[in-house]
């Protein structure tokens, strides 16, 4: 899985706990709290990449990104 299609995976799932976004379309630079996810919206768009893409990683891990497609591209170096 490549970092366009784990993007993708995390876009289903900003769109599953953010339903404000639900319609709009959702760009590599888009940021999580600008989207309005909270500190626990965010953790949790997290956990559910890291289930649905079969990771094993510490969530700690996960710190660092700035925005989806970072996020997207951190997750990738993973697999």
């Amino acid at each position: 899985m490549n970092s366009d299609e784990i993007f993708a995976v995390i876009c289903d799932n900003v769109r599953q706990v953010l339903s404000s976004v639900s319609d709009r379309q959702l760009v590599r630079t888009d940021r999580l709290d600008a989207l309005g996810a909270n500190s626990v919206d965010r953790t949790e768009i997290v956990i559910m990449t890291i289930e649905r893409l079969d990771l094993n990683i510490p969530l700690v891990d996960t710190y660092g990104p700035r925005n989806i497609g970072e996020l997207a591209d951190l997750l990738s170096t993973k697999l």
